[in-house]
Order: C-alpha cells, then structure tokens, then sequence
C-alpha cells in the first residue's frame, strides 16, 4: 500500500522556491516567449539570468562549490513545471544543465564528479545537455543504435542524436550509446570533439530551444569519460519522464488560466461564451485533465525521492501527459475558434510545443 500513498503538502522552502520560480517566469518568459517563438532562438543572456535561481547548483555537495542540498525528484518537478508556465522551451534550456549534473551525481564516480561539478559553481551559465534520442520514428530508448566500442585506452562513438538541447553550444554532452559487448553506457564529450558535428533543427515546437541533431563520426574519448562502471538506464529514462511530465503540466497550466480569461471576456449573444455549457464543459475537462497529469506526476516523483520503485508511475505518467497534454493544447486552440489560429494569441504555440511530450526522452532527468 505504500506506493500508493504521497503526501501533497510542499515545505516551506519548497513553497519560496515556487514563488521565486513563479515569479521568473512570469517576469523573463512569458513576456518574450512569442518573440523568442517567432526568432527561433533563445532571447539573449536568458540562461545567464537563469543562473539567479541556482537550480544545477543546488544538488552538487558543498565541498565542490555547490549548495550541498539533498536532490529532492519533487522539488526539481515543481521547478520544470513553473518555469514551463512561462515557456517549455526555454524551460527545457533551463534544466538541461541540472539533467546533466542530476545524472552525474546519481551515476557518476567521485573522479568524475570532481572534475566536472566545479564548473557548474561559477557566475557563467555552463551549457552542458543530454544526448539520448535518435532520429528513428520507431525509436525506442532501450533500443540505442548510436554505437561505442572499446579501443584500447579509450572509447570510439559512432551513431547520431537528434533533439538535443543546447546541442550546438553544450560545452559538455552526456551521451547515451550502445556498448559493445556490454549494453548501455553513457560518456562524456566534449562539444568540440574531433568527429563531433552539430545541425540545427527546424521543428514545429520549442522554437525557443536550440535543438539540434548531432552526428558522432569515430569520436573518440578517454576510459575515464565513461560514467561510472556501468549506467541504469531504465532509471535514468523514468527520471527524465518525470520532468517531462512536469513541462506538460506546466504548459497545459499556461493553457487553462488563459483560456479561462479569454471565454469570461469574450462576449456572444450579448454574453460571455462560458455561459454556453459546450465552452463551460470544454474547459472542465482541461482542469480535470491537468489535475490529473499533475497528481500522476507528483505520484511517480514522491515514490522515486522515497527511493522506492517508481517506473510504473513514471511510465504512467509520461503516457497519460503525452496524450492529454495534446488534448489540452487542442482544446486551447478551439476555444478561442478563429483566434485559435491566428498568432497572436499564445494557444497555437503552446500547442505546438505540447506535441513534443510524446517523443521527447532523456532531456530533462529530476
């Protein structure tokens, strides 16, 4: 019965942490999200304001810089939710770099975690990001065809990633192949290996996010890049889900308040349009429909920060929010009927950037 018991009351300082979060998304996102949509490029100096809320500093232990505070799967869910209420985009950039430090703690050896912890406790925001999808329709994550090979001293990667933050400017990158002879591995790469190319993509959604596929040829790296002496992927991938999850509440959060607004003030028959029971009934099933990709995804957080087997859940929950988090944005777009196409209302992109959930994996580990 335990797994099936989380408690909703958040500490006080996860509560401070919300209204700060709440309060830089509405400030540094939500006023320029439309823009940054349009320009397909993350505003300027964004990721170094984002410094300010110290999210990949909090878990890395005082003795390397950093804020020395237990990792907490809840707390880092909050955060992607709130700040996707601003935009999913550049809240993805945002958490790409804790994604990464998240993953080098809970999979890293002390080495390594010595290394590369330090350079996230500077005042300079450290792009550093996750490769693990590939560009494959029928790509599945324990089905890797990016390929690593032992050569002596060192490892050989060969293969492509597609839809990597910050793909084109990570200095660091976590990449997810295939090993041969042993299964899963992750490695360490540098952004500007030998072999190492990067094309930026052009996608429906996350406009705002510097995607980018990347394209290992014979990239080779030292043993000691290689993460720890073996790597759970099954757990790094439910962790990812869990943050993805909490981007699709956060956008379809977004979705409903504005929804909400615009049908009180749009005016039909000398009347607001959420007097007429099918616009009334439309944006109940949004809250309903949120409320439960919420509590499904606080569910499968609470279960992994008890440390108790939690993939169920997140699998669950990644399900449910790719579905209904498409829903969400589809209703968005009907409610506000003609405005709904048209780009100056936010729907249509959020839409567009809530058709991501459903492919997007290994980007956002809490």
């Amino acid at each position: 019965m335990s797994e099936l018991l989380f408690d909703l009351t958040l500490t006080d300082e996860q509560r401070m942490t919300r209204e700060s979060v709440q309060r830089f998304a509405a400030a540094e996102m939500t006023a320029v999200a439309r823009d940054s949509d349009e320009a397909a490029a993350t505003p300027a100096d964004f990721f170094e304001r984002s410094l300010e809320l110290g999210l990949a500093l909090m878990p890395i232990p005082e003795a390397l810089g950093g804020a020395g505070v237990a990792r907490s799967p809840i707390s880092n869910a909050l955060n992607a939710e709130d700040l996707a209420t601003g935009d999913m985009g550049m809240a993805l950039g945002s958490i790409t770099p804790l994604a990464f430090v998240n993953t080098l703690i809970d999979q890293g050896n002390q080495a390594q975690q010595e290394k590369y912890l330090p350079l996230f406790c500077g005042e300079t925001f450290a792009a550093a990001t996750i490769a693990f999808t590939e560009p494959r329709a029928t790509f599945e994550p324990t089905q890797l065809h990016t390929a690593a090979s032992r050569d002596g001293d060192s490892y050989v990667i060969n293969g492509v990633k597609s839809m990597v933050p910050l793909g084109a400017s990570a200095e660091l990158i976590m990449v997810i192949a295939e090993l041969e002879g042993e299964g899963p591995a992750a490695f360490i790469v540098a952004g500007d290996a030998n072999g190492l190319a990067s094309t930026a993509e052009r996608n429906m959604g996350l406009r705002t996010l510097e995607l980018a596929t990347l394209t290992f040829t014979d990239v080779r790296v030292d043993a000691d890049a290689r993460l720890g002496e073996s790597f759970d992927l099954q757990r790094f991938v439910d962790l990812s889900r869990i943050g993805i999850c909490a981007l699709a509440v956060g956008t379809g959060q977004a979705v409903l308040d504005y929804v909400v607004e615009y049908c009180n003030e749009r005016e039909a028959f000398g009347e607001p349009i959420t007097n007429r029971q099918s616009v009334a009934f439309m944006i109940a099933d949004i809250a309903i429909e949120l409320d439960a990709m919420r509590l499904m995804t606080w569910r499968a957080a609470a279960t992994a920060e008890r440390g108790e087997d939690f993939h169920e859940q997140a699998y669950l929950a990644k399900v449910f929010c790719a579905e209904h988090g498409m829903k969400i944005g589809t209703d968005g777009v009907q409610l506000l009927g003609g405005h709904g196409f048209c780009r100056e209302h936010p729907v249509e992109m959020w839409y567009r950037n809530l058709r991501a959930i459903g492919i997007l994996e290994g980007a956002a580990s809490v």
